[in-house]
C-alpha cells in the first residue's frame, strides 16, 4: 500500500458517539472497519494504551501495511472516543518503537521496514499467556467441528474465498509480509461454510483477542521463521483439499492437527519470554 492510500478499517469502538461526520450506528459501523479490528470499549484507566493496542494490532496483523497512512489525529480521536492528546501519546509510542513515522504536511505512515523489537511487556504477563491459551482451547473445540460441517455443507462461493485466502497467504509469505489476516481469513471462511451463523460469529469474536496475542508473539521474533509459515500454509492446503473432497472426518482431523501445531509453534516463538 502506498503512502497515498489511507487505512480503510477501524480498530476500536467509539464510546461517546459516531466518527466525525458519520451519524449514529452507521457511523459506528464504518468506524469499526477503518482499521480492521473488532470493537472494544476504551477503558478509563488506560486510554492511550487502548489506542496504542488497536493501532499496534492493525500494523502487526498486516491490516495496515508498510507505507499505509493512518487517519488524522482528529479522526482517530473520534474513532476511539478519546482526546487528541491521548491519541498523540499512542502515536508517540509507535514512533519511538519505529513502527510509524510522521512526515510534516503529509501525515503519519507505517514504516516500510520496522526493526526488531525488544520483548513486549504485555507478552511477559502470565495473565496474557493464560488468556491466549484459553482462546486456543476454545478454538480446538470449535474449529475441528467447523471443518467437519464445512466439508459437508460448503458451496462454490465458500471454496472460492478459501482459495483466495490461501493464495494471499502464499503471496504474503513469499514477499515476507505479515500474513495473519489471510491466515485467520481462511479459518473464518471455513466457519462461514458451516452454514451456522452462530459458529461463524463465535470464531469472529475471537479474532481480536487471538490475533492480538499472535501479533505480540510475532513482534518478538519480528517475522515467523520461513519453515513455520510454510508448515502452516501446507496444513491449510490439506484442510482445503479435504473440504473440497467432502471428507468430513479427514477435515476434522487436519484442523485439529493444525491448531495443535500452531499452539506449539507460537509457544516456541514465545519461549524466551
Amino acid at each position: 500500500m502506498s503512502k497515498s492510500q489511507t487505512a480503510t478499517s477501524h480498530p476500536g469502538r467509539r464510546r461517546t458517539g459516531p466518527p466525525v461526520g458519520m451519524p449514529g450506528a452507521e457511523g459506528k459501523r464504518i468506524a469499526e472497519r477503518r482499521l480492521g479490528i473488532a470493537s472494544a470499549p476504551v477503558r478509563h484507566e488506560r486510554f492511550s494504551e487502548q489506542v496504542y493496542d488497536g493501532l499496534f494490532h492493525s500494523i502487526m496483523s498486516g491490516k495496515l501495511g508498510p507505507g499505509a497512512r493512518l487517519p488524522p489525529e482528529i479522526e482517530l480521536a473520534a474513532m476511539f472516543g478519546v482526546s487528541r492528546p491521548v491519541v498523540r501519546q499512542a502515536l508517540d509510542r509507535l514512533r519511538r518503537e519505529h513502527l510509524v513515522e510522521s512526515i510534516r504536511g503529509s501525515g503519519t505512515f507505517v514504516c516500510a521496514d520496522p526493526p526488531p523489537m525488544p520483548v513486549v511487556p504485555l507478552a511477559r504477563s502470565a495473565a496474557a499467556m493464560s488468556h491466549f491459551l484459553h482462546g486456543l482451547e476454545l478454538r480446538l473445540v470449535i474449529e475441528p467441528e467447523c471443518a467437519y460441517l464445512a466439508a459437508l455443507r460448503r458451496k462454490p462461493e465458500h471454496l472460492q474465498v478459501m482459495r483466495e485466502m490461501l493464495e494471499g497467504f502464499e503471496r504474503a509469505s513469499q514477499r515476507g509480509d505479515v500474513a495473519h489476516h489471510f491466515d485467520f481469513g481462511f479459518h473464518q471462511a471455513i466457519a462461514d461454510a458451516t452454514g451456522n451463523p452462530r459458529m461463524a460469529h463465535t470464531l469472529e469474536s475471537l479474532e481480536y483477542d487471538l490475533s492480538h496475542a499472535v501479533s505480540l508473539w510475532r513482534h518478538l521474533a519480528r517475522v515467523k521463521p520461513a519453515h513455520d509459515l510454510q508448515a502452516a500454509l501446507d496444513e491449510h492446503r490439506a484442510i482445503y483439499r479435504h473440504i473440497v473432497d467432502r471428507d468430513q472426518e479427514a477435515a476434522r482431523r487436519a484442523m485439529r492437527g493444525h491448531l495443535e501445531n500452531a499452539r506449539i509453534r507460537l509457544l516456541e516463538v514465545g519461549g524466551d519470554i
